[in-house]
C-alpha cells in the first residue's frame, strides 16, 4: 500500500491559492453535503467547534472519497493530541495561538518522528499507516505533514520574523478576529488598524518564502487580501452558512405574512 501525499502540502509549496470552508458542525453527513461544493479544501475545527478525536476521525471517513484536501484545526499545542489526529490519518494541521519561534519549532517536533521529532511510533494501532501495511511509512512520514501556524495576536506579530524562520512551518495563517481583539477592536476585524496589520504580516510572510492564510468572510476584502499575495484563504464555515440560508428563508415568508 503506498504513502498517501499530501495534496495541500505540494500546493501550497508551488504558490497555488487555495479556497476552503471551515467545519463547525462536527457531523460527516453534514460534511459530505459541503464536499462537493467547490471547494479546495475543508478544514475540521477542533478549536471553536465541537470536535473531538472521534467526530474527526468520522468526517475524514466520509470525506475520503471526495476530491478535497482535508485538514484539521488543533485546539491547542497538546504534542499528545497531535499525535492521535496524526495517527488517525491527518497530514496537515493549522495550529492557533503561536507567539513563539520556540512554540512553532515545538509544533515541528510533534510532528516527526525521531530524530528529527517527538511523535511516538504506534504503526500497528495507526489509520495513518493503514496498521502497518503502508510500505515505508515511518520513513516518507515527515516529508507529506503539512504544518500552518496560526497568528492571531499583537505577540504573535512581533515574533512573526522568528516564526518563519522556522524550518518546517510551511504556511503562515492570519487570524483577524482574536487579531483584532489583541489590537483593541474586539468584534471589529475590518477595522483601518488590523486590515494594515494584516496586509503588512502578509506581505512579510510571502517575502519570506512562507505560504501566507487568512479567514474573511468579507468576499470584497478576501479578494483584496488574495490579490497582497494571501495564498491559503477560509472564505467562510457551514455553521454561518446554514444559519444565513436558515434565518434569510424564515425572513422570507415571515415577511408575506
Amino acid at each position: 500500500m503506498q504513502m498517501p501525499h499530501n495534496a495541500l502540502k505540494r500546493a501550497l509549496a508551488a504558490g497555488e491559492t487555495r479556497i476552503g470552508l471551515f467545519l463547525g458542525l462536527a457531523d460527516g453527513y453534514a460534511a459530505e453535503i459541503v464536499a462537493g461544493a467547490g471547494f479546495d479544501w475543508l478544514l475540521v475545527d477542533g478549536e471553536h467547534g465541537p470536535n473531538d478525536l472521534r467526530t474527526v476521525l468520522d468526517q475524514f471517513q466520509s470525506l475520503a472519497a471526495w476530491p478535497v484536501e482535508v485538514l484539521v484545526r488543533t485546539p491547542d499545542h497538546d504534542p499528545a493530541r497531535i499525535k492521535q489526529l496524526l495517527d488517525i490519518g491527518v497530514q496537515s494541521l493549522l495550529v492557533p495561538m503561536v507567539e513563539s519561534g520556540e512554540q512553532a519549532r515545538a509544533l515541528v517536533r510533534a510532528m516527526c518522528y525521531p530524530p528529527a521529532g517527538v511523535r511516538g511510533v504506534g504503526t500497528a494501532l495507526a489509520r495513518a499507516a493503514h496498521w502497518g501495511g503502508v510500505d515505508g511509512y515511518l520513513q516518507r512520514a515527515d516529508a507529506e505533514m503539512c504544518l500552518i501556524v496560526q497568528v492571531e495576536s499583537r505577540a504573535g506579530l512581533e515574533a512573526l520574523d522568528e516564526i518563519l524562520a522556522v524550518e518546517g512551518v510551511d504556511a503562515v495563517f492570519i487570524g483577524p478576529s482574536d487579531l483584532a481583539a489583541s489590537l483593541g477592536h474586539l468584534g471589529n476585524s475590518a477595522h483601518p488598524e488590523v486590515v494594515a496589520a494584516v496586509e503588512q504580516a502578509i506581505a512579510r510572510i510571502a517575502a519570506a518564502g512562507k505560504t501566507p492564510g487568512i479567514f474573511c468572510t468579507d468576499p470584497a476584502l478576501a479578494r483584496r487580501y488574495r490579490d497582497l499575495g494571501a495564498r491559503f484563504i477560509a472564505v467562510g464555515a457551514d455553521t454561518l452558512l446554514l444559519r444565513k440560508a436558515a434565518a434569510g428563508l424564515a425572513q422570507a415568508f415571515r415577511a408575506e405574512g
